[in-house]
């Protein structure tokens, strides 16, 4: 029996066997905004977490069109909001033909209250075969509020 004890700052890390892909190497970004001071490049890099940020509220959508069809067996997204209470919506999709029919991973709603909960992680076990297109559609603010929407990461192994 192999055996790791976690800590607190453990949980969420990546296990050692699996390796993040070069996203900013494989793929082509597709946005319906850009904060010039958070660049998609930003939730791509593997050592970066300041992440991606849309440049004004309202639904966003973020799209990765691969250069070659790809097998993703790991999903991972994360989430901050440290500037206001809100519920968020987002929908990942993924595309095997180019972005002409997509099939939906998941569809989750979130709620982000200050001070203690400001970080949304999300890890999928999947098994997506030939993938060309991911998609990250975001409701920032259910409510309609003023949020914008934004991503600390996006990782696929």
């Amino acid at each position: 029996m192999r055996k790791r004890i976690i800590t607190k700052g453990d949980q969420g890390v990546m296990p050692p066997d699996q390796t993040w892909l070069d996203l900013e190497n494989l793929a082509q970004a597709e946005l319906t905004s850009e904060d010039v001071s958070h660049p998609i490049e930003s939730a791509l890099k593997p050592k970066e977490d300041s992440g991606w940020r849309a440049s004004e509220p309202g639904q966003q959508t973020v799209r990765l069109l691969f250069d070659k069809p790809l097998r993703v067996r790991r999903v991972r997204l994360v989430f901050h909001a440290d500037e206001q209470e809100r519920t968020h919506e987002f929908v990942l999709r993924w595309s095997s033909d180019g972005g002409q029919s997509y099939r939906e991973i998941v569809r989750q709603q979130y709620n982000f209250s200050l001070p203690d909960n400001i970080r949304e992680i999300e890890d999928y076990a999947v098994d997506l075969v030939g993938m060309t297109t991911l998609e990250l559609s975001i409701i920032p603010d259910i409510s309609g509020g003023s949020a914008r929407a934004s991503i600390g990461q996006i990782r696929l192994a």
